[in-house]
């Protein structure tokens, strides 16, 4: 039978059971407004039933509380974080493409058309007047111009690489300190958890930083119970596949500036990424995702076009020979003086290279000088240099702008030294490139007439790099090809900037130095369909403009399809996991009568104690 005061303690578990509710509830209501917070829930059964001797058996014992959980939904969280990864991937691209968009604007600023045009007019005044030294002074000015927005355009392009590589070492900071963090949560709740209970609270924080990870780079997580007991669980973070939190410990990343430059237009100190623990990071992983995808795609994206070919060599050598390559045309080629080429699965450094046209075929052979020697017979093994990336980035505009700077000046100057100056001497290169080193003037291959021009090879150029650099007297002009004209270098010719009179109008001076057949061979060259496959030079940029439009559109589109799938996640997410503060109000008054009743319970035992107690004596 149970005892006379059992009624008592029923009614305290009643206090005790909503006293916590209510305190629970409170909780919820403060933290309404806390990222990551997840609602919580008192839950509770029945006590367990007291065997009686009497004829209704079993006698109810009040209330237990069960513990305080959360109310989140483990796959609204594995969603929300692969939708993130996408969303920080197409937001990331958007920016960026945004930022290239906004320097080749053709329409709020004056772009390429307005520079193009003003050199063009001013040549169509020479024409009428190609003795004027006014005319000619205008019209190296305005090709200066013309070179310093390529000059310009290029310089921004570099800029927006720095900022990729700079958020790159954030980003990667960022996974390290969210990495440290999570192990160190991780730590406390399995002390806390093993001895029975839930550390909610602790649950959320962790949870948010992994919200914060899966925006950077595709992550999973898995969470298995140890053993039988109670608590301890084994939680595991991976990034990409690869782990990067194991319960309490993790792993870190490192960025390492190359060394070696993978594209000409490059800027110096590009990051790689690594493990600290000598594990390989892939950063072209298609599932890398996130915003550094991203980064290193917008940083890095050359749309699959990189140097490749076929190479022959043997054990001991210094020089390899690439043959069947993919870049038959000096306006293409964009691989550094001094870089890295892969042959099969080797990489050697080299310290310079060759390039010669083939006399039969027209293509390429390319000779590259190692700084070490072969370590194996390469028999036309595969080799590239740099990596095929399948992303139009930073890289791609750069070399579709040298593409334009070399061709356009290549076919500008070949006419241009047709014709002879006020002087009868002949044309010289109008447009050149500066060495980035010495700041001179490269000359495109001798004037016309002169000792040199007879034997010198046009078909042949080298990087002036390693053993191929042979130092030229400041005195003597500094042969290159058009390699080294890029949008970054181009500019017109010192010599006509101090001396217009060497601008070449005519193909004869002794017709008059009102001749202006050259002059118009230049003019007509605006009009040139056959310059470029996409057509005249303004074709070639305005088509160059709108593929950077139609990327940016792409990519803007993405993102905000993207952030809508997110949003609409989010609110699944937060249907089971949110604070509703009107629920919670409800709730409040819920508990607080539970609670009256409860007290209300234990003033009417009170009541019965007593006058069993002091009045059935009397």
């Amino acid at each position: 039978m149970a005892s006379t005061f059992f009624g008592l303690n029923i009614g305290q578990t009643g206090l005790y059971a909503y006293q916590s509710a209510l305190d629970t509830t409170a909780h919820n209501i403060s933290n309404a407004e806390t990222a990551g917070y997840s609602r919580q829930v008192m839950e509770q059964k029945a006590g367990k039933a007291l065997k009686v001797n009497s004829t209704y058996g079993m006698a109810g014992t009040g209330v237990s509380v069960t513990g305080v959980v959360q109310k989140r939904e483990e796959y609204y969280d594995s969603k929300y974080w692969t939708n993130n990864t996408m969303y920080g991937e197409y937001s990331g691209k958007a920016y960026y493409m945004n930022e290239i968009e906004s320097y080749f604007n053709e329409v709020s600023v004056d772009g390429f058309t307005t520079t193009f045009n003003s050199m063009y007019e001013s040549l169509q005044e020479l024409s009428k007047d190609p003795s004027s030294l006014n005319v000619r002074t205008q019209v190296v000015n305005y090709a200066k111009s013309f070179g310093e927005y390529f000059n310009t355009l290029s310089k921004n392009l570099n800029s927006i690489q720095e900022e990729c590589n700079f958020e790159v070492r954030n980003k990667v900071d960022q996974v390290n300190s969210c990495a440290q963090q999570v192990a160190a949560l991780t730590k406390q709740i399995n002390t806390l958890e093993v001895t029975g209970g839930t550390a909610n609270d602790l649950r959320d924080q962790r949870a948010l930083l992994i919200d914060e990870l899966s925006e950077i780079a595709n992550i999973s997580v898995s969470e298995k119970k140890v053993g039988a007991g109670f608590g301890v669980t084994n939680y595991v973070v991976k990034i990409d596949s690869i782990t990067l939190v194991d319960d309490g410990n993790y792993n870190s990343l490192q960025v390492v500036p190359r060394e070696k430059k993978a594209n000409l237009n490059d800027v110096d100190g590009l990051y790689d990424i690594k493990w600290q623990n000598g594990q390989d990071f892939d950063m072209r992983s298609a599932s890398l995702g996130g915003t550094l995808q991203a980064l290193l795609e917008v940083r890095d994206g050359n749309n699959q076009f990189n140097l490749q070919g076929k190479v022959n060599a043997e054990a001991g050598d210094n020089f390899v020979t690439m043959l069947d390559s993919n870049i038959n045309s000096m306006e293409k080629l964009n691989i550094p003086e001094t870089g890295i080429i892969t042959v099969g699965n080797r990489n050697y450094n080299y310290s310079g290279f060759e390039v010669a046209k083939d006399s039969g075929t027209g293509n390429f052979i390319y000779t590259f000088e190692l700084e070490d020697t072969v370590t194996a017979d390469a028999i036309d093994e595969q080799s590239s240099i740099g990596e095929s990336i399948n992303y139009k980035g930073i890289p791609y505009y750069m070399e579709k702008l040298n593409e334009f700077v070399r061709t356009f000046t290549k076919a500008f100057n070949d006419i241009h030294r047709t014709g002879q100056d006020l002087t009868g001497s002949s044309g010289m290169d109008f447009f050149s490139a500066t060495n980035k080193v010495t700041g001179r003037d490269y000359t495109f291959g001798p004037l016309q007439g002169s000792d040199d021009y007879s034997y010198y090879d046009f078909d042949t150029f080298n990087s002036q790099t390693g053993g191929y650099y042979e130092p030229v007297p400041d005195d003597e002009p500094l042969y290159g090809s058009y390699y080294f004209m890029t949008a970054g270098s181009i500019t017109v010719s010192e010599a006509l900037i101090e001396n217009t009179n060497k601008l070449a109008t005519t193909s004869d001076i002794t017709n008059g130095t009102e001749a202006n057949d050259i002059v118009n061979k230049l003019i007509a060259l605006k009009e040139n369909k056959m310059l470029f496959p996409q057509g005249a030079p303004d074709g070639f940029f305005q088509t160059l403009v709108a593929e950077i439009g139609i990327d940016t559109d792409k990519a803007a589109t993405f993102s905000d399809s993207q952030s809508n799938i997110l949003d609409s996640i989010t609110n699944q997410r937060l249907s089971v996991s949110g604070v509703d503060v009107d629920e919670e109000a409800m709730n409040l008054v819920r508990y607080q009568n539970a609670y009256n009743l409860s007290a209300k319970v234990i003033t009417v035992m009170d009541e019965i104690y007593d006058k069993l107690i002091n009045y059935m004596g009397v």
